[in-house]
């Protein structure tokens, strides 16, 4: 069940769930649904759904330990952009500080791609502290086409 929808006077759009891995569907549906009403490209829906789906499984699994916690998901969108906003409560961590992952070695575990899925999904992902403990995570994509990358 989701725990709060809330659309302000700006057009953005707010989804807050108690951050367990049973309610990122909640979240994922969110995210279907606000890009549906900016009439967003398949693509970019496609995007922001495994992009909000990676940030969201890793506070829940890395940040929260596996406990409840809370989570917010803002999305807003002006011109041809869209801006996604994630806050939580968990310890800081800034994934913009992790480098990319070595593709050409082989896998030994499962895992370890989602900051790596987040940035190719993403034009810009950004990361604040939050004030009184926690983390804000932006990312940002074109509502369009991307430009392919040589």
């Amino acid at each position: 069940m989701i725990e709060s929808v809330s659309a302000a006077a700006s057009g953005a759009r707010t989804i807050a769930i108690e951050g367990r891995l049973d309610r990122l569907a909640e979240v994922r549906a969110f995210i279907r649904a606000s890009c549906a009403e900016l009439a967003a490209t398949d693509d970019c829906v496609v995007d922001l759904v495994q992009a909000v789906d990676e940030a969201a499984t890793n506070i829940v699994t890395h940040g929260y330990a596996g406990f409840p916690g809370p989570i917010e998901v803002t999305l807003d969108a002006a011109a041809d952009r869209v801006w996604v906003v994630i806050s939580d409560r968990a310890p800081a961590f800034d994934p913009t500080s992790v480098g990319e992952p070595n593709l050409d070695s082989p896998r030994v575990r499962p895992g370890g791609m989602g900051i790596h899925l987040i940035r190719a999904a993403t034009d810009a992902m950004t990361h604040q502290d939050r004030s009184g403990g926690g983390n804000v995570l932006t990312l940002a994509r074109t509502l369009g086409q991307r430009d392919e990358e040589d």
